[in-house]
């Protein structure tokens, strides 16, 4: 009885660590892991032992016999992965050494609470001289994993209690609701710390250079995210579903994410974590067509394969490609004809033309276009449409044409990506919207001097691109280059203690939330929500959580 991996695999390959037989690829160290969109278990490998199943954060893994209708085509995958031509065993991975434990105390403070500073604290707090204090500055932990992981996927989730675990540590603190620059500047942390760890991710959603970007009904996904997140930022968005179709530009999982949330069944989404708010509007939606528009070909779709099959599998939503837009470039063409090409692109070309095959049959579907390139937002006051350039590819080239095509929408969520913003008092590369840094070491600029005692992980270090696993490895990065830093006597010593935090930033406006405000806000959420049967309901309003956490 052999396991598989689902579609809720975060590719941080905790598994990989416990697996006794080498039967998870790619693995660390392996060709193609660090760009691998999830991990796979060799059928013929796997001893059914059960230990990738316990460590597994997001319950990804799952016998053979035990799959859902919905997850069996995943059985299929992984096998597909392992009989694809260009699957190898590489053998053993590269060890994953740690690094020197410090001599002497050790005080870090990590600014930012997504995965990348847990990871990073995690690999910290291995050893048990290391003090780690974290800062946010909403009064709720853990980024994109509360505010952007869609509420339906509740198992991806469940890496929170990973999280909870590290927060858990008697070395470990909270200063939540704190705004670094405002409350205490990059500066003062430098004064009471060995290292600073910035890892405030990329909270800004990109947009097109385009007109008609003002238009009431036009937002980012970022914007659009957070509305039916409960992100304290975006909760009381005005958002109009009374049109009968919108439209998503840009075809990666958050492309995916917003579509589906707007063509489910508003029922379905009555079980999860939803923002209360955002679930009345959707109750109330007359939304019955979601068009994603994509710039390039099926090929180069930015979506996962493990996020498309799983939207395949979805009750009551159509999917629907035209034939005629699967067209491929010439390379890919010509791998498709010599049986060479690559088994995610080959996947994906696969599961479009099995929905471009299939007829649409609910009233609710998601329509996929390829190679249109979005050239106005067309209405007056309020969005009516959206006008494109039709594309083709000339060799590999995606070039636009003279044919036009428009889009008629009430609604448009631009997921075209998300960026980071500079933090005063650090350099920052405006080119590359990240902290410049060699390995997490911040440098004074692109091709500056180290500045010691300074670190960036996450999407501020590397861009924003990669998921969970992506900031796993780079928080761990990050975590040993301040561990070897401290162990080569390189890192500043602090020029005062960190016991005057709490008082410093109060003393400034910030109301904090520590470690046992964070608990009372986890627990009402969690309360409120098992009474309905969720797992949490979700406070929107920084003043309700600042209630919340202050509450006896």
């Amino acid at each position: 009885m052999p396991h598989v991996i689902t579609d809720s695999c975060c590719n941080d390959a905790s598994c990989v660590d416990v697996c006794p037989v080498n039967c998870i690829h790619p693995a660390p160290g392996e060709p193609g892991f660090g760009t691998a969109e999830m991990l796979f278990i060799s059928p013929d490998a796997c001893i059914d032992c059960g230990s990738c199943v316990v460590e597994c954060p997001v319950g990804a893994i799952v016998p053979d016999d035990e799959l859902t209708p919905e997850q069996e085509p995943f059985l299929t995958l992984n096998a597909d992965f392992f009989d694809h031509g260009d699957w190898t065993d590489p053998g053993p991975g590269i060890p994953d050494e740690r690094s020197p434990s410090p001599n002497g105390p050790l005080h870090v403070a990590i600014v930012g609470s997504g995965p990348a500073a847990f990871y990073a604290a995690q690999e910290l707090l291995v050893h048990p001289n290391v003090a780690v204090d974290m800062f946010e500055r909403l009064p709720t932990p853990y980024g994109l994993v509360r505010a952007g992981v869609a509420p339906d996927h509740q198992r991806t989730k469940e890496i929170e209690e990973v999280f909870a675990k590290i927060a858990a540590k008697p070395n470990f603190s909270y200063f939540l609701n704190v705004e670094v620059s405002e409350h205490i500047t990059t500066h003062e942390l430098s004064e009471r710390y060995h290292a600073v760890i910035y890892a405030v991710g990329a909270s800004a959603g990109r947009r097109l250079t385009i007109a008609g970007n003002d238009l009431a009904n036009v937002f980012s996904a970022t914007e659009f995210v957070g509305w039916y997140n409960g992100h304290p930022d975006h909760a009381a968005l005005n958002v109009d579903l009374s049109c009968e179709r919108a439209v998503v530009i840009g075809n990666g999982n958050v492309a995916l994410d917003v579509a589906r949330i707007l063509a489910l069944d508003p029922d379905e989404l009555a079980r999860t974590d939803i923002a209360d708010r955002a679930l009345s509007q959707l109750r109330d939606s007359k939304i019955s067509e979601v068009i994603v528009l994509a710039r390039r070909g099926v090929a180069q779709a930015a979506y996962t394969v493990g996020e498309l099959l799983a939207l395949a599998q979805l009750e009551h939503v159509s999917l629907e490609i035209d034939p005629a837009e699967l067209t491929v470039d010439e390379t890919t063409e010509a791998a498709l004809r010599a049986g060479t090409l690559g088994f995610t692109a080959a996947t994906k070309l696969r599961l479009a033309q099995d929905i471009a095959d299939s007829s649409a049959t609910e009233r609710r579907r998601i329509t996929f276009r390829f190679l249109v390139t979005p050239t106005e937002i067309t209405g007056s006051t309020s969005v009516t449409g959206v006008a494109c350039t039709r594309n083709e590819f000339l060799g590999d080239a995606v070039t636009p044409t003279d044919r036009r095509v428009e889009f008629d929408a009430g609604l448009v969520v631009q997921a075209v990506g998300y960026e980071s913003g500079p933090v005063i008092g650090l350099p920052f590369d405006e080119e590359r919207a990240v902290i410049p840094n060699v390995g997490g070491r911040v440098l004074t600029a692109p091709a500056g001097d180290v500045m010691p005692g300074t670190y960036v992980a996450g999407w501020i270090k590397r861009g924003a691109t990669g998921g969970i696993g992506a900031n796993r490895r780079c928080g761990r990065e990050t975590a040993r280059a301040v561990l070897d830093d401290h162990a080569a006597e390189t890192l500043p010593a602090p020029v005062t203690g960190r016991d005057d935090v709490a008082t410093l930033v109060e003393r400034r406006g910030a109301r904090l939330v520590d470690d046992t405000g964070w608990r009372r806000i986890d627990l009402a959420e969690r309360s409120a929500g098992a009474e309905l049967g969720r797992r949490r309901l979700k406070l929107t309003t920084v003043s309700d959580l600042e209630s919340a956490s202050a509450a006896s």
